[in-house]
């Protein structure tokens, strides 16, 4: 069996304790799954997740808190994207690991 790196640096661990704080709850991992790899509006980010602006928006602000999602206006828009692809990585690994395969 291969040997799997740790993370030994107290910093790493740090960051990584942190993003996975955030991305605990279902809307703000739903959130990140719905942004993949792409830029949206808040308004596309609410209509897919399901759920209130306002609680979206909530929850956009948490994952800007912990340095994950990043924002900018476009007019009237405010336009959400990960910030790091480190996370888009683990967003997909932790798709692949537990979300079932279409039929």
């Amino acid at each position: 069996m291969a040997e799997v790196a740790l993370l030994e640096k107290e910093e790493d661990i740090e960051k990584a304790t942190r993003a996975l704080k955030a991305m605990a709850h279902p809307l703000r991992l739903k959130i990140l799954c719905v942004l993949k790899d792409s830029e949206l509006p808040v308004l596309e980010i609410v209509k897919q997740v399901g759920s209130s602006q306002s609680n979206i928006s909530q929850h956009i602000d948490i994952l800007r808190s912990k340095d994950i999602v990043e924002s900018r206006r476009d007019g009237n828009k405010i336009l959400c994207r990960v910030k790091d692809a480190k996370i888009l990585k683990l967003v997909a690994n932790m798709q692949a690991v537990f979300c079932s395969e279409a039929d």
